[in-house]
């Protein structure tokens, strides 16, 4: 059991580091490939703007389930993919064979949403999306932005609850959306009701497993674009102790990407608008743009997840983006601090 549980939590710590080390590489090239989204970067008015999109796709979606609209949210998702896929493709690839790449990773998902597809698309989109933000929003605006979005998504799970109807909805879509991290090599995720169990969970905080015939679910909401949840196609059995048995370890659990982008967006911003005098690249070759200060957001990006996965494996329904976007800002802060960078400087004022 313990094995399992180790690894899953290995594999979602990979899958975050892919998606930190993918934007970091993508960072240089997009700022020299002109896709910066904003004139002004260091406009702090830019987080709120992005904040009112987050509302307002949120809001939608959730009118498209109500509606049964799911189709809708659907085909936004596989174009959002695929024109993210080709920001990152045309990097590498020339103009039409980005093109054709962007369109085959769109089908894929489409034709057989298996969760090493949802991933490897997940991965691709996180650090897109991560890198293109992260030379959008400045070091002020990107600070601003984390913690918001922490703050609403601590509402949205210990108080309107909101995100466990979003999250019922987007799983029954199998698309990138969501991180899958299985515990066993035999899981498959397209023969996976999530939707079902995470609708049939509990509303309260402390009584977040719900069961059914086919699976028993502990749902944990954690992030703008998806929810933590571990699915088992097992009975929970403990034995004569109450202690948790093998049976007892989910199959798989999933992350929200958005819990994977947004603390990257603070960590790919801290390596490209520091100003180089003062916070000069370690030297990796393969990897310009990482410095001390994009390293120790990191690191506070890890200290987060591992506390976040510690509580999640204890059964309760917990919000993500305080503790990542938190340890993503303040190792951030610790590491520019530890440069000589001045506060002010720092916090982009």
């Amino acid at each position: 059991m313990r094995k399992r549980v180790a690894a899953g939590v290995g594999f979602a710590a990979l899958l975050f580091l892919l998606v930190q080390l993918g934007a970091l590489a993508l960072v240089p090239t997009f700022y020299e490939s002109g896709y910066q989204t904003v004139e002004d970067p260091s406009d702090p008015t830019n987080s709120l703007v992005y904040i009112v999109a987050i509302l307002v796709a949120t809001a939608g979606m959730l009118a498209a389930f109500k509606y049964d609209l799911d189709w809708v949210v659907r085909a936004f998702v596989v174009v959002a993919a695929a024109s993210i896929a080709w920001y990152v493709f045309s990097v590498f690839l020339p103009p039409l064979a980005a093109i054709g790449a962007s369109i085959a990773l769109a089908a894929l998902l489409v034709i057989h949403p298996e969760w090493y597809v949802i991933d490897a698309a997940g991965v691709l989109m996180g650090a897109g999306a991560a890198g293109l933000f992260g030379i959008s929003f400045g070091l002020l605006p990107a600070i601003l932005l984390l913690s918001v979005l922490a703050v609403y998504d601590a509402i949205s799970v210990y108080g309107t609850e909101h995100m466990l109807d979003l999250a019922s909805g987007v799983m029954d879509l199998k698309l990138p959306v969501v991180l899958v991290v299985p515990t066993t090599l035999s899981y498959s995720l397209r023969d996976t009701d999530a939707a079902k169990t995470v609708s049939d969970a509990g509303r309260d905080g402390d009584a977040d497993v719900a069961a059914d015939s086919d699976a028993d679910v502990a749902v944990d909401i954690e992030g703008d674009d998806g929810d933590v949840i571990t699915a088992d196609g097992e009975d929970d059995v403990g034995d004569a102790d109450g202690n948790d048995t093998d049976d007892d370890v989910r199959d798989a659990f999933f992350i929200g990407l958005g819990d994977a982008v947004m603390p990257t967006v603070m960590i790919a911003s801290a390596a490209f608008f520091l100003p180089a005098d003062l916070t000069p690249s370690l030297g990796l070759a393969w990897l310009p743009a990482l410095t001390f200060p994009a390293l120790t957001s990191m690191v506070g990006t890890f200290a987060g997840l591992f506390v976040l996965l510690w509580m999640v494996l204890k059964g309760r329904a917990h919000a993500g983006l305080p503790l990542l976007n938190g340890g993503a800002i303040g190792g951030y802060l610790v590491g520019a601090l530890v440069s000589d960078v001045p506060l002010l400087t720092a916090l982009g004022l």
